[in-house]
């Protein structure tokens, strides 16, 4: 018992020190951001997933073994109206990570307080964890101080979801804004043709392509590749396509990628890319990504 004992204290050392700064980044910024408490909170939506699962190596369900409320000259910087703790949980699945997992896992959690001053009941929970590996066996770290969610089936069978378009082939890249723009004014009168190049994060070719034919609506696209064929369509709202432009583009095109365009031309695009945003519409987002 001694020696369990002090092992466990050992490891509680360990993820308080891995807490820092400069070691444990998702808590260096949690000062910044507000989460809400699980029983508030109406649901994560589409976005919220894929936010957590983009950057967790290790999605697992666990059970939640044991809890211990660090002291204030332990915790550090907590968010308000968060309580850091240090959990003991037991694997009953693991959802992503390719290195495998430690049967029982250790991790700092901030847990939102109640109107009462009180975290809500954690001890044999079961809850989804988005995280990476931490320095020692058994030890993970949270991708963000809010990434534990309670594991319903539903909410099983969507982190999955998200977590399959991640990996499948031809998944769309992560972007990271907008390239250049180009414009061709039609014959007559309404017609012409914008299409808009997007940086992404490992260079692939992205792009959007707006079509206005005098007396139609317009028609908007996005390719995936060098080439905008006719198979190209807008993506399904609450895609993994979806998410990565409604979550990503700006609202307005920016002056820079409209540089080398004729006034005319260039307010054009600048119409055919709203004809995107809105199309697109909000990300959904409820939770402030990491």
């Amino acid at each position: 018992m001694k020696s369990a004992i002090r092992l466990r204290h050992l490891g509680l050392l360990c993820l308080i020190s891995a807490a820092s700064p400069a070691v444990f980044p998702a808590f260096a910024q949690s000062g910044m951001m507000v989460t809400q408490p699980s029983s508030a909170r109406p649901g994560l939506s589409y976005a919220d997933i894929v936010d957590l699962a983009d950057k967790a190596s290790l999605v697992a369900n666990v059970r939640i073994r044991n809890i211990i409320a660090l002291k204030p000259e332990q915790a550090g910087s907590v968010p308000a109206g968060h309580k850091r703790l240090f959990v003991e949980a037991d694997v009953t699945g693991l959802i992503r990570g390719e290195a495998g997992i430690a049967p029982l896992v250790t991790y700092l959690y901030d847990a939102p307080l109640d109107g009462r001053g009180k975290i809500a009941k954690l001890k044999k929970a079961q809850v989804i964890l988005f995280a990476q590996p931490g320095e020692r066996p058994g030890e993970i770290q949270l991708v963000a101080p809010d990434a534990q969610i309670p594991a319903t089936l539903a909410e099983v069978d969507r982190v999955k979801a998200v977590l399959s378009a991640l990996v499948a082939p031809g998944a769309p890249p992560r972007i990271l804004g907008l390239g250049d723009a180009f414009h061709v004014a039609g014959t007559v009168a309404g017609e012409g043709e914008t299409q808009i190049f997007l940086r992404t994060e490992k260079g692939d070719p992205v792009s959007l392509s707006i079509l206005r034919r005098p007396g139609q609506a317009p028609h908007w696209a996005v390719a995936l590749g060098e080439i905008m064929d006719e198979a190209a369509r807008a993506p399904e709202p609450g895609s993994l396509l979806w998410y990565r432009l409604a979550c990503t583009l700006p609202a307005t095109l920016p002056a820079r990628t409209v540089r080398t365009l004729s006034v005319q031309d260039a307010e054009a695009a600048r119409a055919d890319y709203g004809v995107v945003i809105a199309a697109l519409g909000p990300c959904g987002r409820t939770r402030a990504p990491s």
